[in-house]
Parts: C-alpha cells; structure tokens; sequence
C-alpha cells in the first residue's frame, strides 16, 4: 500500500515536515537533515526546491498561513449572519482546535518570529505580514460588529484584531511552558469574555454617555 506522503510532490512534504520540525524543535535547532528525514527525501531533493533553510522557512511560512486560511474559511462560524458572533466564533474556533501534541496546534508563525526576529529579518517581516493579513479578516468582522453594535466605540476594529493575535500567541507560549493546552483555552475564554465586555460597554456608553 502506497503512504499517503509518498504520492504529494516533494516540495509539499518537505513543507508538511518543515510545519511538525520546526514546531517541533525550533527554528534554529532544526537541520536541513531532519526536515529531509521527516520528509522522507534526500539532501538533493531539498536543494531542488530551496536554496537554504532561510529559504525554506519563508516558504514554509507562506504554506503554513495557506492552510490555516483554508481551514479558517471553512469554518462553521463563517455563516453566523450576525458579525460580532463571528468574531466570538472565531474566538470559540481557536479554542476548539487546541488538540493533539503541541506542534499540532502552535503557530509556526510565532515560533519562527520568536527566534528569528533578530537574526533573520526576511523571515521577521515574512511573519509580520501572515500575521498581520489574517488579523485584517479578523479586523473586516469586528469593523461590521462596530457598525451595528458599538458605532460609538472609542477603539479601533484594528487594535482589537492585534491584541486576538497577540492573546493567542501569548497562549501558545505559556501552553509550550506548561506543556498543555489547558492554559491556552482559559486565555481564549477570558478573550471571549473581554470582547462581550468591551461590546457591551460601548453599548451602553451609547445609550447612556458619561456626563461632562
């Protein structure tokens, strides 16, 4: 019987295993050996699609963003009619992945950016920009939640799609420092919470603004 790996083209598994390594062990601790090894191909097989490990990462990166955008757009909570419970869907979508070891639900973005920030720019703006493009779709949603909640709101659909990315790749970490995912799902319940809040307060602020 054929293994699945064996029948996707070798550039995709050596992303596939470049996903798991590096998640897995870091950026910098990772070899190209070992991503040969997970991918179940040569030194040269490697160098057929990619110049260096650098180059690797970003293309990795870029496979990486790819799938969680899919996974992402098929999601159920896309269809909620009402914006703001898209946002809290996603919020609810995030927690809800948190299953399996570790590297299957950390970010390669934030391990990659974690420690390469310094030494590597190319990949620093690589995941700069991934992160960045996906809080936009977070930011489209809480803009519409705004407009038909909080039209009086004093922060920006921006900011708060930031401080999502930065509340779950805080909880990556301290998930990887407790070494669970318990950790991370309490961060997203007090994540969902804060958005109801904040919601409800510039709500209410509407109704009944604060005397001079």
């Amino acid at each position: 019987m054929i293994r699945a790996q064996q029948v996707l083209p070798s550039r995709t598994r050596i992303l596939d295993a470049a996903l798991q390594v590096i998640r897995t062990k870091g950026y910098e601790a990772t070899t190209i050996d070992d991503l040969c090894t997970a991918a179940g191909l040569s030194k040269g097989s490697f160098f057929h699609h990619f110049t260096s490990k650098e180059d690797l990462a970003l293309a990795a990166a870029a496979h990486f963003t790819a799938m969680a955008d899919r996974l992402v757009a098929a999601a159920a909570f896309r269809l909620l009619p009402d914006p703001l419970e898209r946002v809290l869907g996603y919020v609810a979508f995030r927690k809800q992945i948190l299953r399996g070891e570790l590297p299957d639900y950390t970010c390669l973005l934030g391990t990659l950016v974690q420690e390469a920030f310094a030494t590597h720019p190319a990949i620093r703006d690589a995941c700069n920009a991934h992160i960045s493009a996906h809080a936009d779709g977070v930011a489209a949603d809480i803009q519409a939640a705004i407009d038909r909640h909080a039209p009086q709101a004093t922060w920006t659909a921006t900011s708060l799609a930031l401080h999502t990315q930065a509340v779950i790749q805080g909880a990556f970490v301290l998930a990887k420092a407790r070494n669970g995912p318990a950790i991370a799902a309490d961060s997203l319940d007090h994540l969902h919470r804060y958005i109801v809040l904040l919601f409800a307060n510039a709500a209410a602020a509407a109704v009944h603004p604060p005397h001079p």
